[in-house]
């Protein structure tokens, strides 16, 4: 039986208390990924930020900005451990090599772009899950594909960096985000991350990751 077809009958086991290892393992078998995210907050309550995002293990990352600053691209490489920031087109002049930790090229929620990808994702989840309480919601449709829909509560004031509550909805078939949003521990939105366009294994051209 195929991999996908396996953890969707995981994710759809109403009893199943591991429906995100379950994703961590189907993400294992994944060496690469691309998608579209679009996230929104309170930072950007007029316009989300857009970006096209690509990953490579053990750790390349690739972000294209489509926006608020068109044509920004940002490249990590776990060998240089360095963001390499363009800000008119990969390639282009001026470009800036940057610390990870450089909050100019952190998210307003502080996520950095060595700690963007879904297995950090995941790890958060768990680690929300280990110090809180998770409740399965049920089955949801975003953006016309199926998702399980859960609410991951940390408990006695226990949180992931600011994230005391997470809305998670995860595709049935592959077990990754479609959609996120995470709270502080007074009940304020902190984030809505919407992810689309996904492609698994995608062959990325030589020097795709180059900095």
């Amino acid at each position: 039986m195929l991999p996908g077809v396996l953890l969707t009958m995981a994710l759809l086991l109403p009893d199943s208390t591991n429906f995100v290892q379950d994703a961590v393992d189907y993400y294992q078998q994944v060496g690469a990924y691309q998608t579209v995210i679009k996230s929104s907050g309170s930072h950007n309550s007029d316009k989300p930020d857009i970006i096209r995002y690509y990953y490579q293990k053990p750790g390349y990352v690739r972000m294209e900005v489509i926006e608020p600053f068109n044509g920004a691209v940002l490249v990590y490489s776990p060998l240089t451990e360095r963001v390499k920031l363009w800000l008119f087109g990969y390639g282009s002049f001026p470009s800036f090599s940057l610390s990870p930790e450089n909050r100019l090229i952190q998210s307003p929620s502080g996520q950095r772009v060595d700690r963007s990808d879904l297995g950090t994702f995941y790890q958060n989840v768990m680690l929300l899950q280990s110090q809180g309480k998770t409740t399965v919601i049920g089955t949801d449709s975003v953006a016309g594909q199926s998702a399980l829909q859960v609410s991951v509560q940390g408990e006695s004031g226990f949180s992931v960096g600011a994230v005391s509550r997470m809305e998670v909805w995860l595709d049935l078939t592959t077990g990754f985000p479609l959609k996120v949003m995470s709270y502080q521990a007074d009940g304020s939105l902190i984030e809505m991350v919407e992810m689309s366009e996904y492609q698994i294994n995608p062959v990325f051209p030589a020097g795709f990751f180059d900095q």
